[in-house]
């Protein structure tokens, strides 16, 4: 199936007060129409809050989110989520995380981006959502959504197509990587995921712990 963006979303930090108290986030991000510049620093008009968690030079520089999980979990919970409700910078249009690949070049309007991660799901997620399960239930069903780095500067827009440019390692698929991290698996996986350049490294030490769980190896 074709990958599309479905709709683009930037914000700037703000802090919230709701029930859950105060607290600082860009996660209530709006909907924007037309071209919207993306650069190496991520899209015009976007900012992160949480600096140490978002936002890493070289991998974290859009957000994309698959609009096939917002169909999921308002069936599964009988929710009234929609695009953009969990922070994205992408809503996307066609993205299946077991058929998307870590390195996967794409050329995107006239930008080029890589996949370089899953997205970790986290507690301002729950919060935006109004779920406190919703970490639990998101790694239960490893729909995360997927960060990508911006390899070649440019403009995007809602509609454009995604064309697969280079595909260098087609057995790393964003699921495979979530599943080995969030339910274990083979070592020998593992091991083949840590031979991929520029590999994050939050994911390399949690794939060394996982290692030295099955091998007893320091």
């Amino acid at each position: 199936m074709t990958i599309a963006i479905h709709s683009i979303f930037v914000g700037q930090p703000q802090t919230i007060n709701d029930d859950s108290g105060t607290w600082h986030s860009s996660i209530f991000r709006e909907m924007v129409e037309g071209p919207v510049r993306l650069t190496e620093q991520g899209l015009a008009g976007d900012r992160v809050a949480d600096t140490d968690n978002h936002g890493l030079a070289g991998y974290q520089q859009v957000c994309c989110h698959p609009l096939a999980h917002y169909a999921y979990w308002n069936k599964r919970l009988d929710m009234r989520l929609r695009p953009g409700n969990v922070g994205e910078n992408w809503t996307l249009e066609g993205a299946d995380e077991a058929a998307i690949c870590l390195e996967d070049i794409y050329r995107v309007g006239s930008a080029t981006v890589q996949v370089s991660i899953p997205r970790v799901p986290c507690s301002k997620q729950a919060k935006r959502v109004g779920r406190s399960d919703w970490t639990r239930l998101t790694i239960g069903a490893l729909r995360t959504g997927f960060y990508l780095r911006v390899l070649e500067e440019g403009e995007v827009q809602a509609g454009d197509e995604w064309a697969l440019l280079e595909r260098s390692q087609p057995w790393a698929t964003v699921y495979a990587l979530n599943e080995l991290g969030y339910r274990g698996g083979d070592q020998q996986l593992a091991e083949q995921f840590l031979t991929i350049p520029n590999f994050h490294p939050g994911w390399v030490v949690r794939l060394k712990r996982l290692i030295q769980e099955k091998t007893g190896v320091v």
